[in-house]
């Protein structure tokens, strides 16, 4: 099965996928790096996805596509206060519109919960929003990936802020920062931005109607 990861990041999403063969496509270069770390028999190209998918969205039989979700996330209420100013970046609905009308392979977008009602009706699951072709159920778990309020206990702060809890199976931002030939910005957000692995595989499995695997 060939299967196409846009806006790949670390690969979060793509973890737990079995007997695929792989395109991920992202375009930071240093980010693209550490995917190719963790997924070295994957193809792995630097260029803008968005580019990518109308022109090879034909190719694959399993179609992933993340977006970026600044832009549409409810930390802008948060932002506009602040002075960050911006519409909504809307090749999310691009890219939903166009797999909607012309793809015949399994697809899905991924994005986060807006700041706005949705324009096109999503599937929710966990913390996320997915538009498919096929239908999408909530984790039969809960995962708990942190928390803002400090007065937590300190195991609970420890877990937000290295997103311990959010992809456990993946990497810790300890074992990136060891990565000293790895130069990211802000290796904390580059985590923050993964897919937990048990979340890829549960709309993997809802694609291709597999028998869920024990998320605990």
């Amino acid at each position: 099965m060939k299967a196409l990861n846009l806006y790949a990041g670390i690969g979060g999403n793509r973890k737990l996928w079995k007997d695929v063969e792989v395109t991920a496509v992202e375009i930071n270069e240093d980010i693209a790096l550490v995917y190719k770390k963790f997924f070295p028999d994957d193809k792995v190209l630097v260029m803008d996805a968005h580019d990518y998918l109308l022109k090879h969205y034909k190719d694959f039989d399993f179609i992933w596509s993340s977006p970026p979700c600044q832009s549409h996330s409810v930390t802008n209420h948060f932002s506009h206060g602040l002075g960050v100013i911006r519409y909504p970046d809307i090749k999310l609905y691009e890219e939903i519109i166009f797999l909607k009308q012309w793809c015949k392979a399994k697809w899905v977008v991924e994005n986060v919960k807006p700041y706005y009602e949705p324009l096109i009706e999503p599937y929710k699951c966990g913390r996320h929003y997915f538009w498919s072709n096929f239908p999408i159920s909530d984790l039969p778990v809960k995962y708990d990936i942190g928390t803002q309020n400090r007065k937590a206990k300190q195991s609970t702060i420890r877990k937000a802020i290295i997103r311990e809890a959010q992809i456990p199976e993946l990497t810790c931002l300890h074992e990136l920062q060891e990565m000293k030939d790895i130069k990211l910005k802000n290796k904390r957000q580059v985590l923050r931005n993964a897919v937990l692995p048990k979340v890829g595989l549960h709309v993997f499995n809802c694609a291709f109607k597999l028998k869920q695997k024990e998320l605990i």
